[in-house]
């Protein structure tokens, strides 16, 4: 069975790309992306991060779907927790009027930022307490079925615009918790393997063995997210993936700086512990030539039964960042026929 590739971009800023720049170049990849049959395109939220331009992926999901023609867009994923249901609800079925059968609607967990950002950003909403995404879920649903309690006052409510279904839902996770919670209620679940370190196997396989049919979803189905770095050569995919290794190092000092070059990486004055850091962190980079890295990722998915791959990269260079993804569809295109 062919595995389709997927694409998840965070509107990368560097060191020589402001923010502006980088939510433009975001839409030029998925033009890109969208040519060479990429299978669906995510954007994520983060919030004060200088690396990440973009905090509001629904934003950006309406702006890629209507210069784009063939891939599924969607969020790689909303923080529910940072959002009223009702808006959730009512932004997503906008997004699927204007681009019916389109739209994927992926949730998260996490706040996508640090403890000051979040309270900032729900210090005007209603005080929950502690963990609430699945009480945020279940009334996300509750806004698509209608089926509030009699006499609650949300009744009277209206979800605009009416007549229009909620996008599929996915759940995304770096364990196995949204693995099991996705497979309880029947929807696909995303592994966000390029950050966490869990071992992916584990939630993959919980998902798959645990799964229920829904009315949305009658089998399991499972997308594992990467990062990777292709280039013409292992050398030069190499060099380009020195990014990787002082962002890496500078976000484990607490420092969240837009993406270095690898001429910064390679200035940078490294200690023999830094370079041990860095060569634990490569393990979990896809990187090399488009065969190097489409033969492991040929091996992950067998050991993952990952239905899709959705690759991340944050490459310095956005041409380089394009050719990579250009590359790697290109020898996987070729390895399907040959299969």
């Amino acid at each position: 069975m062919h595995i389709p590739l997927s694409a998840l971009d965070l509107s990368f800023v560097t060191t020589g790309t402001p923010a502006a720049q980088a939510l433009v170049n975001t839409i030029d990849l998925a033009k890109s992306l969208d040519m060479l049959g990429y299978k669906r395109f995510w954007m994520a939220e983060h919030h004060s991060l200088a690396s990440v331009a973009s905090p509001a992926p629904e934003i950006m999901i309406g702006q890629v779907a209507a210069v784009t023609k063939n891939m599924r867009v969607g969020s790689g994923g909303v923080m529910l927790t940072n959002h009223a249901p009702l808006m959730v609800a009512e932004r997503f079925k906008m997004l699927e009027a204007l681009f019916p059968g389109r739209i994927d609607l992926g949730l998260g967990r996490a706040p996508g930022t640090d403890q000051v950002t979040a309270h900032a950003l729900r210090r005007r909403l209603e005080e929950r307490g502690g963990d609430d995404f699945l009480e945020r879920l279940q009334e996300l649903y509750l806004w698509e079925s209608g089926d509030f309690p009699e006499g609650h006052p949300f009744n009277r409510v209206k979800v605009m615009p009416s007549g229009v279904p909620l996008p599929p839902v996915w759940l995304l996770g770096s364990s196995d918790y949204s693995a099991q919670l996705a497979a309880e209620i029947g929807v696909g679940y995303s592994f966000a393997s390029h950050f966490s370190d869990f071992d992916a196997v584990v939630p993959m396989r919980t998902y798959r063995d645990r799964f229920k049919p829904s009315a949305t979803l009658d089998k399991p189905y499972a997308i594992i997210a990467v990062a990777a770095v292709v280039a013409k050569t292992d050398e030069a995919a190499g060099r380009l993936a020195m990014t990787y290794d002082l962002n890496w190092l500078r976000r484990a000092k607490g420092e969240m700086l837009p993406l270095p070059s690898p001429e910064e990486a390679m200035a940078y004055p490294w200690t023999d512990q830094e370079r041990a850091y860095i060569a634990r962190r490569r393990q979990k980079l896809f990187c090399g030539s488009a065969q190097t890295v489409a033969e492991r990722l040929q091996q992950f998915v067998s050991q993952t039964q990952a239905d899709e791959v959705m690759i991340t990269s944050s490459i310095y260079d956005h041409e380089a960042r394009k050719t990579s993804y250009a590359l790697l569809a290109e020898c996987w295109r070729e390895l399907k026929q040959a299969a």
